[in-house]
C-alpha cells in the first residue's frame, strides 16, 4: 500500500483508502488523545496498521518514530516494507551488525538496540539519540514471553521516557489487561485495545490417510463426533502401542490442498532437517505452479542467482522453480528473503517452515498445515501450548484475498483429532515475565543511579508486577491475620493487669502444688509396690486387692478378691481373682496396685473354681455366674483415704485449698481468665504465622532484587565496583552488550587478545560468543596455534567466574568455544563461501549467525573505553575482513 503525500492532516480516512475495523479506530483515537496503547488482536487482523498510523502521524508533525522488533529478520523485512511505503530516505535500520541511515525519521531496530540507547542516559531522560522521537512501536510485544529476549522488552518499557508514546502490538494473550495495567504504572496512561475478531475467519481441518475432514462440530466448540473412533462390538481393548495410527504422506496432503484450491500453504515442521527432507521428497517431481507462474519464478530466481551466485541453496533451486521452498534458521538469510518475497507474490505454493516463521514474518497464506502437535524441548517432548498453536494457525487467511483461512492438523502415531480439537478450542496463554538481571544491567544502572534508584527500577519490572499480583491473596490473608491479632490484643488490654497478676500467681501456685502431689503419689506408689511384693507372698484366699493393667480393658482400678493362686508353665505365679464387676481375672503381681490387708477377708467356698473354659493365663477375663455374684456383692469400694499415706493426704488438702482460692477469684467466676490466657496463646501463634508468611512473601517478592545483589557481589569480587560505583574495569564491561558482559569485559581487558592478527582476533572473538555446538557438529579446519594459546590463557578467569556464579546461584553463560571458530578465521582470510560451507556440517544459516555474532562484538570493541589501541585497531580491521556477502546482506 502506498501512502499519500505527507501532510498535517491526521484523519485516518486520508491515509487509509478502506474502512477500518473498530479496534483500529479505537487505537487511533487513543493515540490522538496522547495515550499509549496495547493493541492485542489475533495474528493477521491488522495490528500493524496502528503502528503505521503512529508513523504517519509523527512524520506529519516533523517527528520521529522508532519501530522495534524481536528478530533481526523481522527488522530487515520492516526496512523493506517501510522504504516502499514512506520513501527510501525516510527509513533507517539499526541492528547488531548493521547501521543504515541512523538519523532517519523512521528507525527500525531490534529491541536490544533500543534498550542499549536508553542505557546511555539516566532512566526517563531524553538522550541525544531520542530527540524528536514521538512514538515507539513495540511489534510482537508478546515476545516478553521469550526466555532469552524477554528481559530486554521489560527494560525498554521501564527505561523509556514517559514523553514517548508506546504502541505495543501483541497477539492475543490471556492477561493483556495485566500488561496494560503494568504499562499504566511504569510508563503512563495506556489503553487496552482488544479484539478477538479475525477479518478472515479460520476453518479447522483434520487430515488422516482417508482424507481431510472438518475438525470441529457446527458450533466450533468441540471435536467433530465423526472423528471419534467407535469401538466395534466384541472388540477388546488393545494397548496404545499396538494401535498407533498411520500419518498421511506430504504428497497426499498437498494433493488434497491443491484439489480443494487451498494453496498457497505454510507447512510447519519442527525441525530443519524435516523441512529440507520435505523439499527433497515433494520437490523432485511435483509441480504446483502453472506455466505463467513458472516463467515469473524462473526470471526472478535466475536474476537473484546472477547477482548472488553463491547464495543458491543446494537441492532447493529446482523445487523453487516448481513453487516449493523451505524456510528455517539454517538457510542463508539472502535465500530466505527471496523465498519470502516470492511467497508474498503468490508464486510459491508451499513453504516448509519451522515455527520461527510464525513469529511475525509477513508471509500470509491461504492455509497453514501443522504437521505435529508436539515438539521437542530441553525437558523432552510436550504438547504445543495454546499460544504456539494459535500463532501458527493465525498465519492462515489473506486479508482481501481469502473468504476464510484454513488450518490443517494431521494425524500422527502420537497425536490425533482429540489433541487437535483441544488446541483449536483453547484460549491463548498468559504472558509470563522472563525478567532476569544481568551484569550489564547492574553496571549501567549504577553508572547513573544510586542503589536505591536501581532497586526502584528493578521493582518496576513486569516480573515484579506479576509477583505482586500473584502474592495479593497472601497479602490479603496477612491483613486479615493482623486485624484478628489487633482485636485479641485489645481484648487482653481490657483486663485489669493487677487482678490478672494475682490470678496468674494462683495458677502458677496450683501448678506447683499439683506437681508436688504427683511426685508424692509416685513415691508412695513405688514404696507401696515394694511392700506389695512381700504382702502378696502371704496373701490368702479372701484377701481384698486392687487391680489395674493394660492387659484388662478396664477404665479405672477395680477392687477384687483373691480366690486362689496357681503356677504357670514358666513357674510364674498367677492370681485368680473375682472383681466387683462379677468377672474372673487372671493376674500377676505386677497387675496389683494395692492390697488391703487391714480390711476383713471374704469367705470363699473351698469348692469355688474358675470356669473350665477360661485358660489360666495372664490377662484372661470371663463373666461370673450367680454364685460369684453373691460373693462379689460383699466386696467393698474402699475410699482413697484407706490406702493414702499421710503426706499425700496433706498435699491433697493444699491442692484443694489453692483450687478453691482460684475458683473464688472474680476473673475465674466471670470466665475472663480462661479466655485471656487462650487469647495470649492465640496472639503468640498469630504473630508466628504472620512472621512466617511475611518472610515467605519477602523471599518471593524480592527475588529479582536478590539476583541483582548477587551480581553486585560477583562484580565486587572482580573489582568492577568500588563503593557501588563502576571502576575502570566496570565501565569497560558496562559498554559491552552480550550474554555475560563480565566475562567479555575480563577477556578483552586481560591483554591476551591485544596483539593477535585481525584474522586470529576474529576467531578468538567468535570463541567468546559462540554457543557450545551439538555433538555431531564438524569443522575440517584446524585452529591456529596463536588463537588456541591466547584462549587457553583465559581458562583460569573463566573457571573463577564459574565458581562464583555457582556460589551465588547465577546462571549466565560463559562461552569459550574451540571447535567451530576455525571457520571464522578461514572466512577472515578470504575463503570463498561455498568452500567454507563444504568444510563444515553446520547449516549456512548457522555459519552466518556465528559470523554475525562475531561481527557484533568486534564492532563494539572500538567503542569500549580503556581497551588497548592495538586491540581496537585490529578489531576494526577484522570487521572489514568478515563483513562481506552473505554476512553483510542487509535483507537477512
Amino acid at each position: 500500500m502506498n501512502y499519500p503525500a505527507l501532510s498535517p492532516e491526521l484523519e485516518p480516512s486520508s491515509i487509509f483508502p478502506f474502512e477500518l475495523d473498530q479496534f483500529q479506530k479505537d487505537a487511533i483515537a487513543s493515540l490522538n488523545a496522547g495515550r499509549s496503547v496495547v493493541v492485542c488482536a489475533p495474528t493477521g487482523s491488522g495490528k500493524t496498521l496502528v503502528g503505521e498510523y503512529a508513523i504517519y502521524r509523527a512524520l506529519s508533525r516533523g517527528k520521529r518514530v522508532f519501530y522495534t522488533t524481536p528478530l533481526k529478520a523481522l527488522s530487515n523485512q520492516k526496512l523493506r516494507d517501510f522504504r516502499e511505503k514512506f520513501g527510501f530516505d525516510h527509513v533507517g535500520l539499526l541492528t547488531g551488525d548493521a547501521s543504515i541511515n541512523r538519523d532517519a525519521s523512521i528507525l527500525v531496530m531490534t529491541t536490544e538496540i533500543f534498550r542499549n540507547m536508553l542505557y546511555g542516559t539516566p532512566i526517563g531522560q531524553i538522550g541525544i539519540s531520542l530527540v524528536d522521537v514521538e512514538a515507539m512501536v513495540l511489534d510482537e510485544c508478546h515476545y516478553m514471553n521469550d526466555r532469552q529476549r524477554g528481559t530486554v522488552w521489560e527494560e525498554s518499557i521501564i527505561y523509556c521516557p514517559r514523553e514517548i508514546q508506546l504502541v505495543a502490538l501483541s497477539a492475543t494473550v490471556a492477561n493483556s489487561d495485566e500488561l496494560t495495567d503494568w504499562l499504566n504504572q511504569v510508563h503512563g496512561p495506556t489503553d487496552l485495545i482488544y479484539s478477538d475478531h479475525r477479518p478472515v475467519p479460520l476453518e479447522f481441518h483434520f487430515g488422516n490417510i482417508k482424507g481431510l475432514f472438518p475438525l470441529l462440530n457446527d458450533d466450533k466448540t468441540q471435536i467433530n463426533q465423526r472423528l471419534l473412533r467407535k469401538k466395534k462390538k466384541g472388540e477388546k481393548n488393545k494397548s496404545k502401542a499396538n494401535v498407533r495410527a498411520e500419518a498421511p504422506s506430504m504428497i497426499q496432503v498437498l494433493g488434497e490442498l491443491h484439489e480443494r484450491d487451498m494453496l498457497p500453504a505454510i507447512y510447519f515442521i519442527f525441525s530443519r532437517r524435516g523441512c529440507d527432507k520435505a523439499v527433497a521428497e515433494v520437490g523432485s517431481d511435483m509441480w504446483l505452479v502453472d506455466q505463467e507462474e513458472a516463467q515469473q519464478l524462473r526470471w526472478q530466481i535466475d536474476e537473484f542467482l546472477s547477482r548472488n551466485p553463491e547464495a543458491g541453496r543446494s537441492g532447493h533451486v529446482g523445487p523453487l522453480y516448481r513453487g516449493i521452498a523451505a524456510h528455517h534458521a539454517g538457510i542463508l538469510p539472502a535465500w530466505k528473503v527471496l523465498v519470502e518475497e516470492l511467497f508474498q507474490q503468490g508464486l510459491i505454493k508451499v513453504v516448509f517452515a519451522t515455527e520461527t516463521l510464525a513469529a511475525g514474518i509477513n508471509m500470509p497464506a491461504r492455509t497453514t498445515v501443522i504437521s505435529t502437535l508436539s515438539k521437542r524441548t530441553d525437558s523432552g517432548h510436550r504438547l504445543l501450548n495454546a499460544s504456539e498453536f494459535l500463532q501458527m494457525a493465525g498465519r492462515a487467511g489473506r486479508r482481501g484475498m481469502d473468504e476464510r483461512g484454513h488450518v490443517v492438523t494431521l494425524q500422527t502415531p502420537f497425536e490425533g483429532a482429540k489433541e487437535a480439537a483441544y488446541l483449536a478450542t483453547s484460549q491463548s496463554d498468559p504472558l509470563v515475565s522472563q525478567f532476569t538481571p544481568s551484569y550489564g544491567m547492574v553496571l549501567n544502572l549504577l553508572q547513573t543511579h544510586t542503589l536505591e534508584e536501581a532497586k526502584e527500577l528493578v521493582e518496576r519490572s513486569f516480573g515484579q508486577y506479576s509477583a505482586n499480583l500473584h502474592l495479593r491473596p497472601q497479602h490479603e490473608y496477612i491483613t486479615h491475620l493482623q486485624t484478628e491479632l489487633a482485636q485479641l490484643q485489645a481484648q487482653i488490654a481490657a483486663i485489669d493487669e493487677a487482678e490478672l497478676a494475682v490470678y496468674e500467681k494462683l495458677r502458677q501456685r496450683l501448678r506447683v502444688e499439683r506437681l508436688n502431689l504427683k511426685m508424692l503419689q509416685e513415691q508412695a506408689q513405688e514404696a507401696r509396690q515394694q511392700e506389695l511384693g512381700m504382702m502378696l507372698d502371704f496373701a490368702v484366699s479372701g484377701t481384698l486387692l486392687s487391680l489395674k493393667s493394660k492387659n484388662f480393658t478396664m477404665p479405672a482400678p477395680i477392687t477384687a478378691v483373691l480366690v486362689g493362686k496357681t503356677l504357670g508353665s514358666s513357674q510364674t505365679c498367677y492370681l485368680v481373682c473375682l472383681g466387683r464387676d462379677n468377672r474372673w481375672y487372671v493376674a500377676t503381681a505386677s497387675d496389683v496396685i494395692d492390697l488391703f490387708a487391714e480390711l476383713p477377708r471374704i469367705d470363699i467356698p473351698a469348692e469355688l473354681l474358675p470356669p473350665p473354659e477360661m485358660p489360666l493365663k495372664r490377662g484372661q477375663s470371663l463373666v461370673g455366674d450367680e454364685q460369684t455374684a453373691i460373693i462379689t456383692q460383699q466386696i467393698p469400694e474402699p475410699s482413697e483415704a484407706v490406702f493414702m499415706p499421710p503426706e499425700v493426704l496433706e498435699q491433697l488438702r493444699r491442692v484443694t485449698a489453692v483450687q478453691e482460692q482460684l475458683e473464688a477469684h472474680p476473673l475465674h467466676q466471670s470466665g475472663d481468665a480462661v479466655s485471656v490466657f487462650k487469647r495470649r496463646t492465640q496472639v503468640v501463634e498469630l504473630e508466628a504465622e504472620i512472621e512466617l508468611m511475611q518472610g515467605q512473601i519477602q523471599q518471593q517478592s524480592q527475588r529479582h532484587w536478590e539476583e541483582f545483589l548477587n551480581l553486585i557481589e560477583i562484580l565486587q569480587q572482580f573489582q568492577c565496583l568500588e563503593n557501588l560505583v563502576p571502576t575502570r574495569l566496570g565501565q569497560m564491561a558496562a559498554a559491552i552488550r552480550g550474554e555475560n558482559e563480565l566475562w567479555l569485559g575480563l577477556a578483552l581487558e586481560g591483554g591476551e587478545l591485544d596483539n593477535l592478527d585481525p584474522h586470529h582476533l576474529a576467531a578468538a572473538i567468535a570463541a567468546l560468543v559462540t554457543e557450545t555446538p551439538r555433538p555431531d557438529s564438524m569443522v575440517r579446519f584446524d585452529l591456529s596455534e596463536a588463537v588456541a594459546e591466547a584462549l587457553s590463557k583465559l581458562r583460569g578467569i573463566r573457571r573463577k567466574i564459574f565458581q562464583l556464579q555457582r556460589r551465588y546461584n547465577v546462571a549466565l553463560p560463559i562461552w569459550l568455544e574451540f571447535e567451530l571458530i576455525a571457520l571464522v578465521e578461514q572466512w577472515a582470510l578470504g575463503m570463498e563461501w561455498i568452500e567454507l560451507c563444504e568444510n563444515t556440517s553446520l547449516d549456512e544459516g548457522d555459519v552466518v549467525r556465528i559470523l554475525r555474532r562475531t561481527l557484533d562484538l568486534l564492532s563494539q570493541i572500538p567503542h569500549v573505553p580503556y581497551l588497548s589501541q592495538s586491540l581496537q585497531r585490529n578489531a576494526h580491521r577484522a570487521m572489514q575482513l568478515i563483513d562481506r556477502f552473505p554476512v553483510n546482506e542487509v535483507g537477512g
